[in-house]
């Protein structure tokens, strides 16, 4: 049975809708919400590429059964009264973005966020802006650098939607922008800030959520995205080679994954004579448990107890508006161009339903 709008009317104006994206979170800090997350995470087929009957026994037999609790111990250091950090990172910059593309387009531009695991469900956000009169569609999930793992699944979640939907939208799907010169400049602008505030270290370190090498191997164009991105921002800030370096963090289980590895990276730094590092995450539209907890404590003190001296975390982009207005930038090419053309005649439309 197709899904129709539960508020549709033919007379309905068109709007154009554009939905942020971005991994998700847990209801809740706590092994039971861990649990429904990690397992409709880790069943995509595009986050682990193992044959499915042999990961579905290793996911539910042991990794449902260790890793919930574990989980729900980080998240509790980094949970507020707002709940997880990505939550309300997101919601601020889809609130921000709203209120920019308010003011630049006006009312017929609909603005909403939505998670790829987890809650709000992107088949949720699809309904809200399905019964606003979203006719023509953005989806901008929040991960600069492609990966069929991010992006591509988010596609497959749109797509998978959109099958049960009786009045499909245009679609415009953003998949990647590595090199966009605002995202650049936003995070350059982002470094130079924390420079101003607190000086600078003998290294910059950029870390990127890592992905199994042979995703790489398979033809992933990640692993190639993220060094351009780095090489862009450290041209930005006027960095020499030896100044930055590009690392991948976040890795389980026992295979072989991007390299160099961040944590071993930064316990073998103080043995080269580096004794102070900043650590920025590029890869990160916002901040969450993997740049927080990960980056900002647990590998501190990798970097600590190996002799380092001093270790700061630069925050993500988050709802900062150079970022807002770099989303904005992105998008408003294709908003132009839809709002350029004649909208439906909805009266008339109305009027020969009425007909029938």
């Amino acid at each position: 049975m197709f899904k129709s709008a539960t508020q549709f009317r033919h007379a309905q104006p068109d709007r154009i809708g554009v939905l942020i994206t971005n991994l998700g979170t847990p209801d809740a800090a706590t092994p039971g919400a861990l649990r429904r997350y990690l397992k409709e995470f880790l069943s995509d087929p595009r986050v682990v590429e193992v044959p499915r009957p042999i990961w579905w026994l290793i996911l539910n037999l042991v990794i449902l059964n260790i890793r919930p609790r574990r989980s729900a111990a980080a998240y509790r250091t980094v949970w507020t009264e707002r709940g997880s950090p990505l939550l309300f990172h997101t919601s601020d910059q889809c609130e921000a973005l709203r209120e920019t593309l308010k003011d630049r387009y006006g009312e017929r531009v609909v603005v909403e966020f939505a998670m790829r695991y987890g809650n709000p469900s992107i088949a949720s956000a699809l309904d809200r802006m399905q019964d606003a009169g979203v006719r023509q569609l953005i989806v901008l999930p929040l991960y600069p650098q492609y990966s069929a793992s991010t992006n591509g699944s988010t596609f497959d979640a749109v797509s998978a939607d959109f099958q049960r939907r009786r009045w499909l939208p245009d679609l415009h799907f953003i998949s990647h922008y590595p090199d966009f010169p605002p995202y650049i400049e936003a995070m350059a602008a982002r470094i130079r800030q924390h420079w101003a505030e607190h000086g600078r270290a003998d290294t910059l370190m950029f870390s990127y959520h890592g992905i199994p090498k042979r995703y790489l191997l398979n033809g992933d164009p990640y692993h190639c995205e993220c060094h351009k991105t780095s090489r862009l921002l450290a041209q930005a800030l006027e960095l020499s080679d030896g100044e930055y370096l590009t690392s991948f963090q976040s890795r389980f289980g026992r295979e072989e994954w991007l390299k160099p590895y961040t944590d071993e990276t930064l316990k073998s730094l103080p043995g080269q004579g580096v004794k102070s590092v900043q650590v920025f995450c590029p890869g990160f539209a916002a901040d969450c448990l993997e740049t927080i907890e990960e980056i900002g404590e647990e590998n501190r003190e990798y970097f600590m107890e190996s002799g380092g001296e001093r270790y700061e975390y630069i925050a993500a982009l988050n709802a900062t508006p150079a970022h807002i207005d770099a989303l904005a930038a992105l998008v408003s090419p294709q908003l132009e161009q839809w709002l350029s053309v004649p909208q439906r005649d909805a009266a008339l439309t109305e009027q020969l339903a009425e007909r029938l």
